[in-house]
């Protein structure tokens, strides 16, 4: 038996579900959306859990945050942009952030056990200036967690970690509501994990989302 035709609303209804997903032709008059696999927020959930265990165990040694992150937040703009996002790709950009990556991890964590040294030593009351010397210290681990959130969030494998790194000042301070919003996230990620441990994998999922989110979000025009 012949399927009746569609009617002109449900042929509406199916065009704009079609250019929301971004699959399939997408008829005149309507615009694929900006984040078409982002609508599906069920899966993205999932998406954003998966994303956070691959950054929790490639993570362990900690000086593969940074190219962990990396991967992450690539893995996670082409599920957004409703592109090929298999683990394998995944893995293919932790491949190609490693070797810089690991450099970029080690510095952040040397920096990270100095700071937090200082303001362990600036608690203990053995240094004069110890509530100075304590804010520098949040400071200082504030920037450091900023600097690697954003190189991770820009670095691509044509420009590489050098260039990045370079370009991660000028990125903050064009976007301070944005390191605002990456350094909540920072926090937010610390004080979960804290609270209880095994939520670390929705932490980190939760942080590369929001730096693959943050730089794109909308934003009102002077």
């Amino acid at each position: 038996m012949a399927r009746p035709p569609m009617s002109a609303r449900a042929e509406e209804r199916a065009a704009k579900r079609e250019a929301l997903s971004g699959a399939g032709p997408t008829p005149e008059g309507h615009e694929v959306a900006r984040n078409p696999g982002a609508t599906a927020r069920f899966a993205l959930f999932g998406e954003v859990l998966l994303v956070g265990l691959l950054i929790t165990v490639v993570s362990l040694p900690l000086v593969t945050l940074p190219a962990a992150l990396t991967a992450g937040i690539r893995h996670l703009r082409r599920f957004a942009s409703a592109e090929e996002s298999h683990a394998r790709t995944f893995f293919r950009d932790l491949r190609r952030a490693l070797p810089g990556g690991l450099v970029v991890g080690l510095i952040a964590v040397v920096a990270t056990l100095v700071l937090l040294l200082d303001i362990d030593l600036a608690r203990s009351g053995f240094l004069p200036g110890g509530p100075v010397i304590e804010a520098v210290g949040w400071a200082g681990l504030a920037a450091t967690a900023l600097v690697v959130l954003t190189s991770a969030t820009l670095w691509t494998p044509e420009a590489g970690w050098r260039a990045t790194i370079r370009a991660t000042p000028r990125a903050l301070a064009a976007d301070p509501a944005g390191a605002a919003y990456l350094l909540a996230t920072v926090v937010f990620a610390v004080v979960v994990t804290w609270v209880l441990l095994p939520l670390v994998v929705a932490a980190l999922g939760c942080t590369a989302l929001a730096a693959m989110a943050v730089p794109v979000r909308p934003r009102r025009r002077a």
